[in-house]
């Protein structure tokens, strides 16, 4: 799993009914793209996580370049 800064780090709900959690990451903290992230949640929460198999990264917007 590789990730930039801007990405979205999606993990499926572990129970049936339960929504998936998506988080931005605000900043990777392993070599070449590789977990850890830290991340934000929507309510501003902000954690360091290793994802699991059940997570994967959605490309984040990009700016456009000048």
């Amino acid at each position: 799993m590789r990730a930039k800064r801007g990405d979205r780090l999606v993990t499926h709900g572990r129970v049936v009914g339960q929504e998936d959690s998506s988080a931005e990451i605000v900043e990777v903290l392993g070599a070449q793209g590789e977990p850890p992230y830290r991340v934000r949640y929507q309510d501003g929460h902000e954690a360091v996580t290793s994802p699991g198999p059940d997570s994967y990264v959605r490309g984040g917007k990009r700016r456009p370049r000048r």
